[in-house]
């Protein structure tokens, strides 16, 4: 198949795997350049873009291992082009110092993670939702971080083009995780139209003497210099003041850092995503993610069958997570409900969140949870069992 051609006005169906449509995502987002690193269940975005690529201008490199590709792709970023990456957990346990030194250095990037088993090698074919924690608390230091959770092919897509939106709005880098249970199932959507980028990278303009290049206004997000314009830029990982040059200075560190913890929390209305589902009136809530959340959606369908007041709670931002959204559709319920593939990590967030207790179905052992499952224990609650 040919690149979907961005300009496209109209939307083509077509049956899709959800790493192609990551790869076709990406694409129509203007991505140009992808430097990565074979890794099961990611490859097939990559194998994808080394022929698409070329087909746009754009440019694939297979790196030595995942360091260097994502050192890579901030160099092609930091060269004005739109750039990412994709691996699976072993590899983004690699990626995360880089990570971080986008992170602290503000240049923009998209690094997709496929999750599959684990720890360590762990179960490369199997499905897992256990790297939540690791996407937003990954490398050392504090930081920003953005985590997209898509739930369907279709939603792979629209994310993969929000993702570039985001980090070329924002300047940071954006980590869109989902299961290898999505990324390699086949569904039919709906691709270009309507879900084309639209966010483009603030560049520098006016005196280049007074430049700042990590001086900002309100909105707190830094334009960039692109490259051969003539803005003198140092960039670095040390600490650094609103010149880019490396500060102790004790005023000057906490001034920028701050800027850089709260960067996002001033645009949580253009960053914070989540889909609620007969939240209004449910009993018992579940919140769920990726193919878990496809499954209670099933569970919510049966339990309503049954009379039982049942509703689904998303997150499709999940960090930051939309916990003002959360409360309010947890707002009447009596007991909530966490299915997820892991040992408790969004438990955890939804407690902290909720300031109490709630039920959980952990499974871990490669498999994906049932909705026969998630009905069954959201019954139970319902019933006081």
């Amino acid at each position: 198949m040919n690149a979907i051609d961005p300009s496209l006005g109209k939307a083509a169906v077509k049956l899709v795997s959800g790493n192609h449509a990551c790869a076709l995502g990406a694409l129509a987002a203007g991505c140009r350049f992808f430097a990565g690193y074979p890794i099961t269940p990611s490859s097939e975005i990559a194998e994808r873009l080394s022929r698409q690529l070329p087909e746009v201008g754009g440019v694939f490199v297979q790196m030595e291992d995942e360091i260097a590709s994502m050192a890579a792709v901030i160099g092609a970023s930091m060269g004005g082009v739109k750039s990412m990456t994709a691996t699976s957990g072993p590899g983004f346990s690699l990626k995360q110092e880089n990570i971080g030194y986008a992170a602290g250095a503000e240049i923009p990037c998209v690094i997709v993670n496929v999750m599959r088993g684990g720890p360590s090698t762990g179960m490369p074919t199997r499905p897992s939702q256990a790297d939540l924690m690791q996407a937003r608390w990954g490398s050392h230091g504090d930081y920003p971080m953005i985590a997209l959770t898509p739930a369907s092919v279709g939603e792979i897509y629209s994310e993969t083009i929000r993702a570039f939106d985001l980090a070329e709005r924002f300047r940071t880098p954006v980590v869109l995780l989902y299961d290898q249970v999505i990324a390699q199932l086949s569904e039919t959507v709906a691709l270009g139209g309507a879900g084309r980028s639209s966010a483009t990278r603030t560049w520098a303009s006016g005196s280049r003497e007074a430049y700042q290049p990590y001086a900002t206004g309100s909105d707190a997000i830094p334009a960039m210099a692109r490259p051969g314009d003539g803005y003198r830029v140092h960039t670095t990982g040390l600490t650094h003041s609103e010149s880019g040059f490396p500060t102790q200075q004790p005023e000057a560190a906490t001034r920028n850092l701050e800027r850089l913890f709260t960067k996002l929390d001033k645009h949580r209305d253009e960053i914070d995503s989540f889909e609620a589902l007969q939240c209004d009136d449910a009993d018992v809530l579940i919140v769920a993610i990726g193919i878990s959340a496809r499954a209670a959606t099933r569970a919510v369908e049966q339990c309503r069958k049954q009379g039982l007041r049942v509703g689904l709670f998303r997150p499709i931002t999940f960090w930051p997570f939309p916990e003002k959204q959360l409360r309010a559709a947890a707002a009447k319920a009596k007991a909530v409900l966490v299915p997820e593939m892991n040992t408790g990590q969004l438990q955890f967030v939804v407690e902290r969140v909720l300031g109490k207790p709630v039920d959980a179905i952990h499974l871990f052992n490669g498999e994906a949870i049932a909705p026969a499952d998630i009905a069954a224990r959201a019954t139970a609650l319902a019933k006081g069992a």
